[in-house]
């Protein structure tokens, strides 16, 4: 854990380099990912180029079509990235991730319980969407109701509800798919896999204020998350309300993800890759991690979903099984350095 209990003396210089440049890679991924995709009219892929300015032409159409799921994946990116960076504070451990602590399954069994009520036919997406933000509340009390010890939050007990609550809500959407007819499954999976389709400007404008809420909140506790990092005891020592601070950062954390995922699905690793690759280039001090990791994680989030709209295009691939595929060998990798690491110091 010695990665989380020092800043490693990086100057201050290069930590806001590292950000500013984290933040143009983000606003240059929203530029130009709505112009690259599959084109109809040239039937291939291609860059939009100056006809889609002009509002009669179908590449406007298109690039209007696009603009609202590449800010959508700024905003989830962002959002992931943002929560995971600070659970890894949280839990001084860096596997720790959004869906670490089961909010991800909440959300999705939510999601399908209102699937198989017939909420999607009546209400569309908004209903699916509102059902696993709440799902995500629910399991975030449950969580939180089974790993508190008194007023503080212990990293160990956190972790153990998380992995109950996420074992039972997995079981529990089999079954409700078990009990439901070849459409309803299909739904569900598909919104099971995550993606970015179908975004409405609105529907992002709606989500985009407590996201950034949310995210403002936590770099605001930079200073605690670095005390937290290097544990309970030494962060009370600096003055920090440990039981209080635990609290905030972990209900703004999840429902950022709640959030993220009632916007695009459970898309998952973001929150892993983006926080500990970024620590080894600019530090564990959480006032530069913390904005860049929330920049970078909406950058990257934007390029899965360009590579799932262009990999098998005309059609399109889930962006959350673009993660997947990026995020499983990287967690490998981190297991495989800790594992180095530990038999070094045996």
């Amino acid at each position: 854990m010695s990665a989380f209990v020092s800043a490693g003396g990086r100057g201050t210089g290069r930590r806001v380099a590292i950000v500013l440049a984290c933040a143009g890679v983000a606003a240059l991924a929203a530029v130009v990912a709505p112009l690259v995709g599959f084109e109809l009219e040239a039937g291939h892929i291609g860059i939009l180029g100056r006809r889609a300015l002009d509002p009669s032409t179908l590449d406007h159409t298109i690039l209007w079509l696009r603009v609202p799921r590449v800010l959508a994946a700024l905003l989830v990116g962002g959002a992931l990235a943002g929560a995971g960076c600070a659970l890894q504070a949280l839990l001084r451990n860096p596997l720790a991730e959004p869906y670490t602590l089961g909010i991800s399954s909440g959300s999705s069994l939510a999601a399908v319980i209102a699937i198989r009520l017939g909420v999607a036919g009546a209400l569309g997406g908004a209903g699916v969407g509102g059902a696993a933000l709440l799902g995500a509340l629910v399991t975030l009390v449950l969580v939180w109701q089974l790993a508190r010890v008194g007023r503080s939050l212990p990293p160990a007990t956190l972790i153990l509800a998380g992995v109950t609550l996420s074992m039972f809500c997995s079981a529990a959407s089999v079954l409700i798919q078990t009990t439901s007819d070849f459409a309803e499954v299909s739904r569900m999976l598909r919104w099971m896999m995550g993606g970015l389709g179908d975004m409405r400007l609105v529907t992002v404008g709606w989500s985009a204020l407590p996201i950034a809420a949310g995210l403002l909140l936590l770099i605001a506790y930079a200073r605690e998350l670095d005390a937290l990092a290097a544990g309970a005891e030494a962060a009370a020592s600096v003055g920090v309300a440990v039981g209080r601070t635990q609290i905030v950062v972990f209900g703004v954390a999840s429902l950022l993800v709640g959030a993220a995922i009632a916007l695009a699905g459970p898309i998952g690793f973001v929150g892993l890759i983006v926080p500990h690759a970024l620590r080894a280039l600019i530090g564990s001090g959480h006032r530069a991690l913390l904005p860049a990791s929330i920049f970078a994680g909406g950058a990257l989030l934007v390029a899965c979903d360009t590579l799932a709209r262009v990999v098998i295009a005309p059609g399109e691939l889930p962006t959350g099984a673009i993660t997947a595929v990026l995020g499983a060998p990287f967690f490998v990798g981190i297991l495989v350095a800790q594992k180095r690491r530990a038999v070094m110091w045996t």
